[in-house]
């Protein structure tokens, strides 16, 4: 039963292409305001939480996504 769980959550990609480049563009967006315009230390805290968005992007998996059951459809 974990295993199965494992390789469902970890190894199946359950974000479409559109979303996936969406995601890297508005965490490069996010990383650049939060450095031009945030103090010390909110800038660094805010550009991490948008380098994990991008990050989930890039991989194209999103673990919240997987948590309530979101799959991809398959084309026939």
């Amino acid at each position: 039963m974990i295993v199965s769980f494992l390789k469902t959550v970890f190894f199946i990609k359950n974000l479409p292409n559109w979303e996936r480049v969406l995601r890297i563009v508005l965490a490069l967006a996010v990383v650049g305001v939060a450095f031009a315009t945030l103090a010390f230390p909110w800038n660094w805290i805010v550009a991490a939480g948008g380098l994990g968005f991008g990050f989930s992007g890039v991989v194209g998996f999103c673990p919240m996504c997987a948590v309530f059951g979101r799959r991809l459809l398959k084309r026939a």
